[in-house]
């Protein structure tokens, strides 16, 4: 589920690439033009469950992505239950790294409550909880080709980034390795970079000096909803993973190169392979 998104087109790749048949779900099939006959594409939208019941039908496995938001609980459970009920055998689930009862990100508080209802299920389950992705920093190009700047609440708190190619790796992994089904792993690139330090990469990037400009939580907030437009279930995920992040400060794992056997992408290939975005 979720072909369409960051991680599932990664993970697509990644099977293609080992001859794995897939069926590509998503709400939005005419999006995916594939004419590889290891990939059939579906219509699957989890507000249907009819949907599911079709889309589920002669799977063995499910990589389960949804999109962030306040139905998020509601419809991960339902796919989770309509694929037990189909005999789907394993499913492998994006949750976060902070998937716990009492995280201060209510996203977060989300995940844990589907990774509760998944151990309850019965299908064995692969639980990958992947810190930010590099893919989302494109949304900063805009302002940083524009105004030469970006807005955040981190100070100089460091973060992790990972690549989505990686996490579509890892996925692959867990389906396709019987002996990696049945773990909880946390995905991160191979360092942590603060916001003034990628405002220093920006800057020798673009040939153009890069300001971060640092607000306190609620005043990004307000800067999110009423300039930048985003809702107000996200605008509060973002100032809350960002005040998260300052007070857990955060550490690279070495989780992606054991399960692949290779080091992570780097977050200097990432933006070199995006110069483009980023310069006027």
């Amino acid at each position: 589920m979720g072909a369409t998104g960051a991680t599932g087109r990664a993970l697509l790749q990644s099977l293609r690439t080992l001859g794995v048949p897939a069926r590509a779900l998503t709400r939005t099939p005419q999006q995916i033009r594939s004419s590889d006959p290891l990939v059939e594409v579906r219509y699957a939208d989890a507000t249907e469950p009819g949907s599911l019941h079709a889309a589920f039908q002669g799977a063995t496995q499910l990589f389960l992505a949804m999109a962030n938001g306040p139905a998020q609980v509601e419809l991960e459970t339902r796919a989770v239950d309509i694929a037990a009920a189909a005999g789907i055998s394993h499913i492998v689930k994006i949750s976060a790294p902070a998937a716990e009862p009492d995280s201060p990100v209510a996203i977060s508080r989300g995940h844990h409550a589907v990774e509760e209802h998944l151990r309850a299920a019965g299908p064995a389950h692969t639980v990958l909880r992947p810190y930010a992705f590099m893919q989302n920093l494109l949304r900063l190009a805009p302002a940083v080709a524009a105004r030469s700047a970006f807005l955040g609440a981190m100070g100089d708190a460091p973060c992790n980034y990972v690549d989505c190619r990686d996490i579509g790796d890892v996925a692959a992994a867990a389906l396709t390795r019987a002996e990696l089904a049945g773990g909880t792993y946390t995905l991160t690139g191979p360092e942590t970079v603060s916001h003034p330090e990628l405002a220093d990469r920006l800057t020798a990037l673009t040939g153009t000096r890069v300001r971060y400009v640092d607000l306190p939580a609620q005043e990004l907030r307000e800067s999110l909803v009423h300039h930048a437009g985003m809702p107000d279930w996200l605008a509060d995920h973002v100032t809350e993973i960002q005040q998260l992040a300052k007070a857990r400060p955060e550490r690279p794992t070495g989780t992606v190169a054991d399960l692949l056997g290779r080091p992570p992408r780097t977050l200097h290939a990432f933006l070199q392979e995006h110069r483009a975005d980023f310069r006027r």
